[in-house]
């Protein structure tokens, strides 16, 4: 067992009736490390994550947390080491008849116990984390922008000062300086926190910004992983053709006629 790797996957498959999406992936994320796993629509990205939080059962294969097997793993097993993960969700997933604060300190009142005040107390420097005051957070969700609902799903993220934080698509819906805004917070949160990231997305800068390393997945598998720096130069055909956003490559896209 490495001390260095924080999730283990081995052999990961998954397939919806006949549609294999992960077929046999190997993926390692090292503690302390923020890994993004890049790859287009429809290539494994969401199932492999969904996989590793446990909120789907792969077909075969093996996922390793902390050097814990987790498939199999039973539910007393997987609560605790759910207990070290926060999630930030590609459509943020705030609570629409709970107030910003208690999104935020969501975790802490339901899955720790704690008392509402001393949660509250919680969320509100997590808002501030994020640049945003304790006002916003007697706010509701449907009173805030896509931006300032995507710094508090962040700030729910953090809110437990977790071990590993997922971040899927985070700047999906975002513009331009908005999407800095964020990848700059996560940045700064996952540093501040010390933990381990792993991030899914198809956004090129958001990897720039926040990855320490990259994997890219196709048709289910890694075909490529290495630091991040290295991406615009990977001599990977996969990699470069998707870095660079060409029609022509070894990616090929089904175009139905019309």
């Amino acid at each position: 067992m490495s001390t260095d790797l924080k999730i283990k996957v081995r052999g990961l498959s998954k397939a919806f009736g006949r549609k294999v999406v992960l077929n046999n992936l190997d993926l390692d994320v090292q503690r302390g490390q923020s890994l993004v796993v890049i790859g287009g629509s429809g290539t494994g990205k969401s199932v492999l994550i969904k996989c590793i939080l446990g909120l789907l059962t792969p077909d075969k294969g093996s996922i390793e947390i902390d050097g814990q097997e987790m498939v199999g793993a039973s539910s007393d097993q997987r609560e605790d080491v759910m207990r070290k993960f926060g999630m930030l969700f590609q459509g943020s997933a705030l609570f629409d008849s709970l107030p910003v604060w208690e999104n935020v300190a969501f975790g802490l009142i339901e899955g720790r116990g704690m008392k509402r005040k001393a949660a509250k107390e919680i969320a509100v420097r997590k808002l501030g984390a994020v640049g945003l005051g304790p006002e916003v957070g007697e706010l509701y969700p449907a009173e805030l922008s896509g931006g300032m609902q995507k710094r508090v799903s962040l700030a729910r993220a953090i809110a437990t000062e977790p071990e590993m934080i997922f971040f899927d698509e985070p700047t999906t819906g975002l513009d331009p300086i908005m999407s800095q805004v964020i990848n700059e917070l996560i940045s700064k949160c996952v540093n501040d926190l010390g933990a381990t990231a792993l991030t899914i997305t198809h956004d090129m800068h958001s990897l720039r910004e926040i990855g320490d390393r990259a994997a890219m997945i196709f048709e289910g598998r890694i075909v490529w992983a290495g630091p991040a720096s290295d991406v615009d130069h990977s001599g990977n055909g996969y990699v470069d053709q998707f870095v660079h956003g060409r029609a022509e490559g070894p990616i090929k896209m089904p175009i139905r006629p019309l």
